[in-house]
């Protein structure tokens, strides 16, 4: 009786794609999905001095996009166990573009003449829609997991997520300008062009890891796994979306990365809203220089993920988050006690760079830790750790309303508080008793 697990007699259907290539679309269509969301900003403000919104309606209506955003990264992420990502992850950018183009049309059609708080609901609808291309995130993660070797995650998941993450930045300097000589109907119609032809970038270059493809051509799980591990493909998922999420869970790992997470990238989404506020409010600087320190900030965190990727898998996730946390807490405390501008700014860049290179890091260890569930992992540490963007500016905010102008620098003791905790956590990791991995035998996975 032949063997389940060993590759058919009959030819292998042709697979699409390469682990480079996959790489590529993910990381694109990622920076459009969370580029998109950042045409929000601009329409935003619009919207309020037309609408005269309350200090409420504005709060909520600027953190929808932010919300949904991080909170539609548990479910995709976990369905990339099931589908391999591509679906899920068109799916996302249609809605994306959906909200975006609401928005436009509103402003086509009603601003600012014909806008008033009965629009305020519909508002709402497309900002939650346009938040859909923040969820990518986790998916492309997935996505990404599945194609390469252990060995090579760090560097893999870094120029993902650091070289996506990038477009928040760019958008924040060049959008601003694109309204300045085209207007700001020219400038969201060609940024909506942007997004649509990064879409399109995606449909073509996101390829599934080989097991999805596999599955597709109608292999069972059992001979897609052999057939897939024969092309090099390490990860195997879960048959079911909630079982990886599940598994996930039940993994302490894993709410362990989702508090790192919190702290590197849900503080670094906080900042990046916080951080032109600061600079304008305690340092008097004109809009252009705080929107270049913010934009240089976003962009410094963003990139350095992709030499921070490189050196988890050299010398261990747990090791270069130590490290970066420490360099991160420096930053923070610097930020705390400073009042001098030049101080301020080089404190904001090593919160940048301890940031970005713990991010990086952090997804370095989720298929180490939670192999068996990558994409129920990715989806919790994704959308929890995100919503430390929606939870810290309220508490840097209560900082200035106690203490008045000092508060804008001895808020940043919130950052101390959870780089110790962090540290903290990196230590009982690293510390911790570790289990099998079964990804590494393909049967044992997918008997799970």
């Amino acid at each position: 009786m032949s063997d389940p697990l060993q590759p058919r007699a009959t030819p292998r259907p042709a697979l699409r794609g390469s682990p480079n290539h996959a790489l590529f679309g993910a990381t694109i269509g990622f920076f459009i999905g969370f580029g998109a969301v950042s045409l929000f900003g601009p329409t935003a403000h619009s919207f309020v001095r037309v609408m005269h919104l309350s200090p409420e309606q504005v709060g909520f209506l600027v953190a929808i996009p932010m919300l949904t955003g991080s909170l539609l990264r548990i479910p995709f992420g976990a369905w990339v166990d099931t589908t391999g990502g591509k679906l899920p992850f068109l799916i996302l950018l249609v809605l994306s573009v959906i909200g975006i183009g609401g928005l436009y049309y509103m402003l086509l059609t009603l601003y600012p003449t014909h806008l008033g708080q009965q629009h305020y609901p519909l508002l709402l609808l497309f900002g939650a829609l346009g938040g859909c291309g923040i969820a990518t995130f986790s998916v492309g993660i997935g996505q990404v997991s599945y194609w390469f070797p252990k060995r090579n995650q760090g560097w893999a998941l870094a120029a993902y997520a650091g070289f996506g993450n990038t477009s928040p930045g760019l958008v924040a300097l060049i959008l601003p300008l694109l309204i300045v000589f085209i207007g700001l109907w020219g400038a969201y119609l060609v940024s909506l062009g942007i997004v649509v032809a990064g879409i399109a970038a995606y449909l073509v270059l996101g390829h599934n890891a080989p097991f999805f493809q596999l599955r597709h051509e109608g292999l069972s799980r059992e001979g897609a796994a052999a057939e897939a591990a024969a092309c090099g493909q390490e990860l195997f998922p879960q048959a079911s979306a909630l079982r990886a999420l599940r598994e996930a869970a039940a993994e302490w790992r894993t709410w362990a990365l989702v508090l790192l997470y919190f702290t590197t990238f849900g503080g670094f989404l906080a900042l990046t809203a916080w951080f032109p506020i600061y600079w304008q409010s305690f340092f008097r600087t004109t809009h252009w220089t705080a929107v270049i320190l913010t934009a240089g900030f976003s962009l410094l965190s963003s990139l350095i993920r992709v030499p921070g990727g490189a050196w988890a898998d050299r010398f261990g996730g747990e090791a270069v988050a130590a490290l970066a946390l420490l360099v991160l807490l420096a930053g923070a405390l610097i930020m705390t006690l400073s009042g001098s501008f030049a101080l301020s700014v080089s404190g904001e860049l090593l919160v940048g760079a301890g940031m970005g290179v713990t991010n990086a890091a952090v997804f370095r260890l989720v298929p180490n830790y939670v192999p068996h569930a990558v994409g129920g992992a990715a989806g919790w540490v994704g959308g929890l750790g995100a919503l430390g963007g929606f939870a810290v500016p309220p508490l840097l905010g209560h900082f200035v309303g106690t203490m008045g102008a000092a508060g804008y620098a001895r808020g940043f003791l919130v950052y101390v508080v959870l780089a110790v905790a962090s540290l903290a956590l990196t230590g009982v990791l690293r510390l911790g008793p570790r289990r099998a991995d079964p990804t590494m035998n393909p049967k044992a996975a997918l008997s799970r």
